[in-house]
């Protein structure tokens, strides 16, 4: 092994070690240590921005494409291709109009709305005891049936969920639902969506459909 080699190999170590201290290569920590550091945290955290532009106002939604790759890759197509633009939020559940669901939750949904047009193949399913991302206050997930089944149709939570992780019973499979990110900006457009007048029983639709202007990458 050259020294060049090697030492590309002791940065990488000192950088997964994340330690404060030196690394011991010959000497103390260097600023070629500290720089490989730096990139590989910036690589491990690195996540992008989406802006959904909606008629109730802007929601900024921080995507995982770490944590969840095939989910944030399918959703991030439907972005790229500008699939969702001309789409809606269209569905809010809350506590009142669940009324023979035993277990309850609160959420809004949106999507293509039933455009057959702009739907791609559904994906497989990233269980979130993978992933470990809980759905909790913000989360981005999708919506499905069965496993495997999901495709362009996604939902924010409000308030943690954790009914719809791996293992609660929302869904009586278990099998949770594919969370693949969170809003960082735009919740209280989110919590408004929500108190829409809307069917006081499934499907829970709203009487006038949020629509989605636009979805960019930031």
């Amino acid at each position: 092994m050259t020294t060049n080699a090697l030492w590309r190999r002791t940065a990488v170590a000192c950088a997964l070690l994340v330690t404060a201290g030196a690394c011991a290569s010959g000497g103390g920590e260097t600023a070629d240590t500290a720089s490989a550091a730096a990139e590989m945290t910036a690589t491990t955290s690195a996540m992008r921005r989406v802006l959904i532009d909606t008629d109730a106002g802007p929601i900024t939604v921080e995507i995982n494409e770490t944590a969840a790759p095939v989910t944030a890759a399918n959703f991030m197509q439907y972005v790229t291709d500008a699939r969702y633009d001309g789409g809606a939020f269209y569905r809010v559940v809350t506590m009142q109009n669940q009324p023979t669901s035993p277990i309850k939750i609160e959420v809004i949904q949106g999507g293509v709305d039933g455009d057959s047009t702009k739907m791609l193949p559904p994906i497989a399913h990233e269980t979130n005891d993978k992933t470990g991302l809980k759905h909790l206050d913000g989360t981005i997930s999708m919506a499905r049936g069965a496993p495997g089944t999901a495709a362009s149709e996604f939902f924010f939570c409000i308030g943690p969920q954790p009914d719809l992780d791996f293992g609660g019973m929302r869904n009586p499979d278990g099998q949770g639902f594919a969370a693949f990110g969170t809003v960082v900006e735009g919740m209280d457009v989110v919590r408004k969506i929500q108190q829409m007048p809307a069917d006081s029983a499934p499907p829970q639709r709203l009487k006038t459909v949020v629509r989605i202007k636009s979805i960019r990458i930031l």
